[in-house]
């Protein structure tokens, strides 16, 4: 002891290595147990935007050709006349140029004068979590 009652310290305290091995295997399994949940989750959500915006823009198709008694011969048409506020982004293409309309030359409905886009599928040339490819949604 010295003059004021204390032990002197003659080492520093720390973390000894095989304690700092054992917490970078903890840390490391829970990062590998992580990391994939994380990544299905993401594709999960960005199909689900895939599925609520190609909804959205076959609605917006169906009510333009229904409205206008004619199909519209672009996706800025939708947007033009206000069936759309703009084109979406393609969650898997982070595009809005690579939808691909599809164009029928049949009438839809009694009365249509001019037939044109019909339905979207996604530009993706990728394959969805069920198997399929994106562009077939």
């Amino acid at each position: 002891m010295n003059m004021n009652g204390k032990r002197p310290q003659h080492g520093r305290r720390g973390f000894t290595l095989i304690e700092m091995i054992i917490v970078i295997a903890v840390i490391s399994i829970l990062l590998s147990i992580a990391v994939p949940a994380y990544t299905v989750h993401v594709l999960r959500a960005k199909e689900a935007v895939l599925r609520e915006d190609l909804n959205s823009m076959r609605t917006a198709i169906d009510q333009y050709t229904q409205d206008k008694d004619k199909a519209p011969q672009s996706l800025d048409d939708l947007v033009s006349s206000g069936y759309l506020h703009g084109i979406p982004k393609d969650p898997i293409t982070y595009a809005t140029d690579t939808w691909q309309p599809v164009t029928d030359d049949s009438i839809a409905q009694l009365g249509q004068t001019e037939s044109g886009i019909t339905d979207v599928h996604s530009g993706s040339n990728k394959v969805g979590s069920d198997g399929t490819a994106y562009n077939t949604w």
